[in-house]
């Protein structure tokens, strides 16, 4: 008995194999690269493996001693123009300038008579401040967290601790708070809408229900760049809705519902509903109606009825929606980029600018990764406190 239960495991597993090793290869593995990349920190380690030794026994205060700056001049001597030109764009994303200080310094160390070391302060006064030091310090690697940092608008310094990378700036903690705004508003509007539709569906019979529902996936069905693409025709200046409103006489003059907020949460909207109304009729249609009218009977006001007994069954169907709603919008790029304005641009716009634009990986890694710890941390507290209401999504 055992020995056949062993086969019929070896054989389920068998089954599974080749779907766990496909999505091992095109999802886990790829994730995990670019997760790495936020803190993989390697090219001043590879371009100046000297420097690099000597800045990680220096606290960062004052001046590294004098086998740094003498192991820098080595370094600079022996380096190739491609690893110079790694670690020059490195270094720039904390100063622009560290391109041209790198590459002066080594032209002028290349020139100097032979057998002589110049001293780097002589040959680039920047050499003498701590400022140019840490920032080679920061970037002494192998891993580090300068990318986590930047992407949280922060900055080590070794002398004053963690602090704002630029006095008032805080660019990319307001890209996330952005992010999870347009999210939690999609979201909101998405189960507002769906619930009296998926309340009124969930009475109707099979055939009319299936009529219904074929019209909601119709528009799934459709492109997303069509659908953004239709909205573009409807919200612009003389477009469908305002040319309505205006032979109405409702309004007097176009509103501006394009390349704003408004035109961004609604296109979304639009986008997601179908994701929150098929979780949520399912829910509904799966709680047994006598539960309600018992209710009723037993003395209940409506209202009370519905808090009571009639939500907390959907409940995991409302929370199911709303996170789907909720985690798709996170990552959306297309929509907000047609739509929406400069400030309306979520946090996949940035992530694919630093990616494909300035080949910023690192700072491209660090906001995924802040993305994913935020989302799952939110997911965990959400399920946690459901748990403890004796509703947990399972």
């Amino acid at each position: 008995m055992l020995k056949g239960q062993r086969g019929g495991m070896l054989r389920s597993y068998a089954l599974i194999a080749p779907m766990f090793v496909f999505l091992l290869a095109t999802f886990l593995l790829p994730v995990g690269m670019i997760l790495w990349r936020s803190v993989s920190d390697p090219e001043l380690r590879t371009a100046l493996p000297e420097t690099a030794v000597e800045l990680s026994s220096w606290s960062g205060r004052g001046l590294p001693p004098a086998n740094a700056y003498a192991a820098l001049a080595r370094d600079l001597a022996q380096v190739d123009g491609a690893s110079l030109a790694s670690l020059s764009r490195r270094l720039s994303y904390e100063n622009p300038g560290f391109r041209a200080l790198l590459q002066s310094t080594k032209r002028k160390l290349e020139a100097a008579p032979a057998g002589t070391t110049p001293d780097l302060v002589v040959l680039d006064p920047q050499w003498g401040a701590n400022q140019t030091w840490q920032a080679m310090k920061r970037a002494a690697g192998p891993v580090g967290v300068f990318h986590i940092l930047s992407a949280l608008d922060l900055r080590q310094n070794y002398e004053t601790g963690i602090g704002p990378s630029r006095p008032g700036a805080a660019l990319y903690r307001s890209i996330i708070l952005r992010t999870f705004t347009i999210a939690s508003t999609t979201a909101i509007l998405a189960l507002l809408l769906a619930f009296p539709l998926c309340a009124f569906l969930a009475r109707q019979s099979d055939r009319v229900r299936n009529l219904l529902l074929l019209m909601v996936l119709l528009p799934f069905w459709t492109s997303i760049l069509v659908r953004t693409t239709a909205w573009l025709a409807l919200l612009q200046d003389r477009g469908v809705i305002n040319t309505l409103l205006m032979d109405m006489g409702l309004i007097d003059q176009p509103m501006k519902l394009l390349y704003n907020r408004i035109g961004v949460i609604t296109a979304l909207v639009h986008v997601m509903l179908p994701f929150m109304i098929f979780p949520l009729l399912a829910a509904m249609r799966s709680i047994d109606p006598r539960l309600f009218r018992a209710a009723l009977s037993l003395g209940a006001t409506p209202f009370y009825a519905f808090r009571r007994v009639y939500l907390p069954q959907i409940m995991p169907g409302v929370m199911a929606g709303t996170l789907m709603v909720f985690v798709v919008t996170l990552g959306f790029y297309v929509t907000p980029m047609l739509v929406g304005g400069p400030g309306d641009q979520m946090i996949s716009y940035y992530i694919a600018l630093y990616t494909t634009g300035t080949l910023n990986w690192g700072l491209a890694s660090s906001l995924g990764l802040i993305l994913l710890v935020i989302t799952l941390s939110l997911y965990a507290i959400q399920n946690a406190l459901l748990r403890r209401s004796g509703v947990g999504l399972r």
